[in-house]
């Protein structure tokens, strides 16, 4: 049941990759991408959220986010910043670049951007690396990014075809070497499905006391009572309706949600609403009275006030940002 709120909030906030190169490096390396504010333009015009990524095919990095101790990173694996920090790859850990200006980001190519400086000119490729970048919406409601680090590794150094992340690896190295028609797109679809994994592993390892949203997910009862309101939007839950479906008490639920997703229930339905009311704004020309009541409003003024309220402009207004 909760792997069904994961989808929706991976299906509403419009998660998307783009721009894809592969890399080959000689000791020694390293490179440093700039801030999100100066890549997504480039790459990404309008998208509000950047995901960078890099599978480690051969070899072995470290990689990190600027200021931060670096993270080794070996064939097989796959590193996430899922903030689109600006971070580190290199070769020996401690090491920094030049930073990329915003003069060499106008001048850039969106499918060649100035990240990797120094790739060294002699002697074998000591890492081979695909990278990438994912695009979401962050606004108006995300839970997903509001309650992942910002660094994740997922992956099987040990065994890289143990899992479904050991397969994206393999395709992504055969699409990225034989470079066939279709291939950037073949590449995109892979990165969004291996971001999911990476998402799904990391809840695997979420500790017992762990709180969040995504904890939220594995537990049992706040799990299927997130499952219910995004499987309903539009119903008229009371905490009540929820405590019966879970077979929990009004108190118990009440309690045991707050403590794990960080809010009520009710609460968080009426967050849930507005994503996917923003969702329905963005996506088509259905009229603000529709979509009302599509996501559980009796009237378009109460639903304006509720919109308004959570993003800080009327549904009206959400909607022209588009033009």
């Amino acid at each position: 049941m909760a792997a069904d709120a994961l989808s929706d909030v991976l299906k509403t906030v419009r998660l998307t990759g783009a721009t894809f190169f592969d890399v080959e490096a000689r000791n020694p390396w390293v490179a440093e991408q700039p801030t999100r504010e100066m890549v997504l333009p480039k790459i990404l015009p309008g998208a509000e959220h950047l995901i960078s990524y890099h599978v480690v095919t051969e070899g072995r990095c470290f990689a990190g986010i600027v200021g931060e101790p670096p993270i080794a990173v070996d064939a097989g694996e796959v590193i996430v910043f899922t903030r689109g920090d600006p971070h580190v790859m290199s070769s020996d850990p401690g090491m920094r670049a030049k930073p990329v200006t915003q003069e060499e980001m106008d001048f850039a190519t969106a499918g060649a951007l100035p990240f990797f400086r120094s790739l060294g000119d002699e002697g074998p490729a000591s890492v081979k690396l695909v990278c990438g970048f994912l695009a979401c919406d962050a606004r108006p409601f995300n839970p997903l990014l509001d309650n992942l680090p910002a660094v994740i590794k997922g992956g099987n150094p040990r065994d890289s075809d143990a899992n479904w992340l050991g397969q994206f690896i393999r395709l992504a190295r055969s699409e990225s070497a034989d470079k066939r028609a279709g291939g950037e797109g073949v590449l995109a679809k892979l990165s969004e499905l291996m971001f999911i994994e990476v998402v799904r592993q990391y809840l695997e390892t979420l500790p017992p006391e762990q709180a969040g949203w995504l904890a939220g997910l594995r537990d049992a009862y706040v799990g299927k009572a997130l499952s219910l309101m995004h499987g309903e939007p539009a119903r008229d839950w009371t905490i009540e309706d929820l405590a019966r479906e879970v077979a929990l008490s009004r108190s118990v639920l009440a309690e045991r949600f707050a403590d794990l997703v960080g809010m009520p229930p009710m609460h968080y339905l009426g967050k849930w609403r507005m994503q996917v009311a923003a969702g329905l704004l963005s996506g088509g020309n259905a009229s603000i009275a529709t979509i009302a009541a599509e996501v559980g409003y009796s009237s378009e003024a109460a639903f304006s006030r509720a919109f308004k309220k959570l993003v800080g402009m009327p549904p009206s207004a959400w909607r022209r940002r588009l033009d």
